[in-house]
């Protein structure tokens, strides 16, 4: 039987990416709504156009994504619309805040309705600064000081709500730097890499110390369809994200060797607020619903690094 899916903010980096994987499955058809704010026409499928349909839609207006929830019998939604991008939701704190409003409205509309489960995406964000490492799902301190990580935590708690008030069924995946050939220069391991690959200077805000883990997209997008296929992570939350720490510095570093670049590193002053210093995830539920490791960051890098779509977005 036909599985009908409704994906917010599929012209964005993850969500382009799992379109791509549940466009493969002759059994699924997708619904794709994105507003185009942060999103690109450019990272929609380029094949199966049998089996998917894209609607410009702002999912915290509750008549543009009410038209289109309601119209279609969805079984499954995975809301991924947000604003993102540190600079831009620091930027835009209001803006990050009405995300909240398609968060409600999107729960509102799957009670009591065909939807069998939302998955929500969260973030690494709602852990704020860490108490300890690796952050653990069952240990979020909710100390968040950007109204980016405090949307994401109301989204997790409205989802826990609405399971125990109307029996919506959910899963939220909390993800950790996801980078990948559809990911814009608005992030860090595009934006070095592009800087890289056309030899100009690679710029770091503070020292570079700051520690991120860094996940390729197709383990991302892997460990997602698996818990829609297996059934996995029903009404929990799961960490998406690789467990390899680096500081900011030795990413410039390791995208500067595997290029061969002659970009110089350049230390800009440090963000006012919003850029925490540590965070590395306890990834064993990913690892164990993966079923393997996952690919190293030099890896995925020399995937980028041989990617059209990639090469062709930052004009290469």
């Amino acid at each position: 039987m036909q599985k009908r899916i409704l994906v917010t903010g599929g012209a964005g980096n993850v969500g382009s990416a799992l379109i791509e994987k549940l466009i493969q499955n002759e059994n699924n058809f997708v619904v794709i709504v994105d507003d185009l704010s942060t999103g690109f026409r450019s990272k929609l499928p380029k094949e199966h156009a049998d089996r998917w349909h894209f609607i410009k839609c702002n999912v915290n207006d509750l008549q543009d994504i009410g038209q289109v929830m309601i119209s279609h019998k969805f079984d499954y939604v995975f809301h991924f619309a947000a604003v993102v991008g540190v600079q831009r939701t620091q930027g835009n704190p209001v803006s990050v805040l009405k995300d909240i409003e398609g968060i409600k409205n999107v729960l509102n509309l799957s009670k009591n309705s065909s939807i069998k489960r939302v998955f929500f995406s969260s973030s690494s964000e709602v852990y704020g600064e860490p108490v300890v490492l690796p952050q653990h799902e069952n240990t979020t301190p909710l100390n968040s000081r950007v109204p980016y990580a405090v949307v994401k935590n109301v989204g997790e708690s409205f989802c826990k709500s609405y399971k125990q008030e109307f029996g919506l069924d959910y899963t939220i995946f909390r993800f950790f730097n996801t980078y990948g050939p559809n990911q814009s220069t608005d992030f860090v391991v595009a934006k070095f890499l592009a800087s890289a690959l056309k030899g100009e200077e690679i710029t770091i805000y503070g020292d570079g110390s700051q520690t991120r883990t860094f996940t390729y997209v197709d383990d991302t997008i892997t460990t997602c369809l698996n818990c829609l296929y297996e059934n996995k992570v029903v009404n929990d939350v799961i960490n998406i994200g690789n467990d390899k720490l680096y500081t900011v510095l030795e990413l410039a570093q390791v995208i500067i060797a595997l290029t061969k670049s002659k970009s110089k590193i350049i230390h800009l002053s440090p963000l006012a607020d919003g850029d925490m210093t540590r965070r590395q995830p306890d990834n064993s539920k990913m690892k164990e619903i993966l079923g393997r490791e996952l690919l190293p960051l030099e890896k995925g890098i020399e995937l980028m690094i041989n990617d059209k779509r990639f090469l062709n977005a930052i004009g290469l």
